[in-house]
């Protein structure tokens, strides 16, 4: 038999992602800012004082003297005002009037517009997934990771911090969730007490909401205490208990108990105390720390552990009703348990917008700060950084593990772990160091980009809340009381808000790493990180002292 010819046909990747044609009111009217790969303006209009231009991933405003760039998954909504006035709400909270020349012309851009900000059915709708395949059709153009966008070590980090994870250690890395089964919204790998088996941490697992035990995420090197992160356990109405559970809270104080001594060669050959060699004369080795004997440390009862629960006394105990809740002191009998009183994801919202809402409205209000103040979002921000000087004080005053969740674990969880550890470490407010600050606790550990910023396909409006906003800007907060302790600029926080939402790479894309690997994201997205990383100077704080301690 004659061979039939194959009827498969290769497509070129970019032929994935075919360009439209451009539709433009005057025929005289051209593109005036350099196109984006796989980038295409589909529509171009001119008004009075301004050309507007809508592609498939920006609205583009050019003016006389300026312009205005203004990603399309960074628009949240769209609004007639008046009869000629287009208003463009963000998701960053600026908010931009459009002045047309008629209302049929207004209206006409709304509905353009607003179809180009619905959600999408498809991940690879989204832009950042045209722009790797065109720049790798294109030859000229930036396609590789760079080289300095290394990514995140997870072994890399253990070893900075100091955990000894050897044989009789009081540590030890577990990969029990090498496949994802034991909890899908964390990484592959943990850091937990040495005494805790693999078997237990998946019955501590499913003692907590959604599966996320508590897991060891940062180590004081100078007096060995932890910082471990977790989600509320499952106690419910009928108060259920888990054997488990309660071992391994009282596992990490007794682990960080006995990691509380360097041995002597560490302090002979000066170590690393977060990121800053420190030196020891002979004097502090042969006097020894004042629990050391001869025989080597005196015996110590484990230190307390102390549990934050991010929610109010009233949430946690409400949270039982849906089968939630929080550790009850009688069980967990060497823990205290603290309540910050943060918000919910619903009252951060509300907020926010009434924040918004009071910055694009006129300048002259005259008690214009006390309306900021009822907006709440700066007792917010206080309130947050609070949280996280309690947990600083704990842990590098008192040398206590702190163990942090609230409901779910990956919201505000997420925030105030990831401001004690900028706190208490000055590696993370390097700028590679903020960097793997992102990649560990906001990526790896799972916040829901895609549902808190509206990324993905079904986007339930009620999930939405601009979670990583609210912590750079406690983190702009800190950068304003100690300009001199942070490398990166306050450039560096908008450049990385301005790409969480622009879907113009895909780092910040779906809801935790099992995802990203399931939908192949790092394989056809490029990196922020590779954008940002060669451009170190445009970002660097001139008032940078280096160095330095907790703040």
């Amino acid at each position: 038999l004659d061979q039939q010819p194959s009827s498969l046909v290769h497509l070129s990747a970019c032929e994935l992602f075919p360009k439209k044609a451009l539709h433009r009111d005057d025929k005289s009217l051209q593109v005036n800012f350099p196109e984006l790969n796989g980038e295409c303006v589909e529509f171009l209009t001119a008004t009075a004082d301004a050309t507007l231009a809508l592609s498939n991933f920006r609205l583009f405003i050019t003016f006389k003297c300026s312009f205005l760039n203004i990603p399309l998954m960074l628009i949240e909504s769209v609004e007639l005002r008046d009869l000629f006035i287009l208003q463009v709400n963000c998701k960053d909270a600026r908010s931009f009037r459009i002045v047309f020349d008629s209302n049929d012309q207004s209206v006409d851009w709304l509905h353009k517009v607003s179809a180009k900000i619905l959600p999408y059915s498809r991940i690879e709708d989204l832009f950042a997934f045209a722009h790797y395949a065109w720049s790798m059709a294109s030859p000229n153009s930036f396609t590789s990771q760079d080289a300095s966008a290394t990514p995140y070590s997870f072994l890399e980090e253990v070893h900075r911090m100091g955990f000894e994870t050897g044989v009789d250690s009081p540590w030890r890395i577990s990969d029990a969730n090498s496949s994802f089964e034991v909890c899908r919204t964390y990484p592959r790998l943990h850091v937990i007490p040495s005494s805790i088996s693999d078997s237990d941490l998946a019955k501590v697992a499913s003692f907590r909401c959604s599966g996320r035990f508590p897991s060891i995420v940062w180590r004081h090197m100078t007096n060995g205490a932890v910082i471990a992160r977790c989600s509320q356990p499952q106690v419910g109405w009928l108060g259920w208990r888990s054997a488990e559970d309660e071992l391994l809270l009282q596992a990490i104080g007794q682990a960080c108990t006995s990691d509380r001594y360097p041995s002597v060669a560490k302090l002979l050959n000066g170590i690393t105390v977060n990121g800053i060699n420190k030196k020891h004369d002979m004097g502090d080795v042969l006097n020894g720390p004042a629990d050391m004997s001869e025989d080597g440390p005196i015996a110590r009862n484990p230190k307390q552990v102390l549990i934050v629960d991010a929610r109010s006394y009233t949430a946690a105990y409400a949270n039982r009703g849906k089968g939630g809740g929080f550790e009850y002191t009688e069980y967990y009998p060497n823990c205290e348990v603290m309540f910050m009183n943060l918000a919910n994801i619903h009252g951060i919202r509300r907020s926010f917008h009434s924040l918004r809402a009071l910055c694009s409205g006129s300048y002259d209000v005259p008690n214009w700060w006390s309306l900021i103040e009822k907006t709440n979002w700066l007792h917010h921000i206080s309130m947050l950084i609070k949280s996280a000087v309690t947990i600083v004080h704990a842990v590098h005053t008192d040398g206590r593990p702190v163990v942090v969740h609230c409901s779910d674990g990956w919201d505000r969880t997420t925030q105030i772990v990831a401001l004690a550890e900028l706190l208490l470490d000055p590696f993370y407010r390097t700028i590679e160091g903020f960097k793997i600050l992102i990649d560990r606790e906001w990526l790896q550990f799972g916040h829901r980009f895609a549902d808190r910023c509206g990324h993905g396909s079904d986007i339930d409006e009620n999930e939405r809340c601009p979670v990583f906003l609210q912590w750079l800007d406690c983190v702009h907060q800190l950068q304003k009381q100690f300009p001199s302790s942070f490398e990166f600029s306050e450039t560096y926080l908008i450049k990385l808000l301005h790409h969480t939402y622009s879907c113009l790479f895909g780092t910040f894309l779906g809801n935790n790493e099992h995802g990203r690997h399931t939908d192949a994201i790092k394989a056809r997205t490029l990196s922020v990180w590779s954008y940002i990383l060669p451009r170190k100077k445009d970002f660097r704080n001139l008032l940078y002292a280096g160095g330095g301690d907790q703040v």
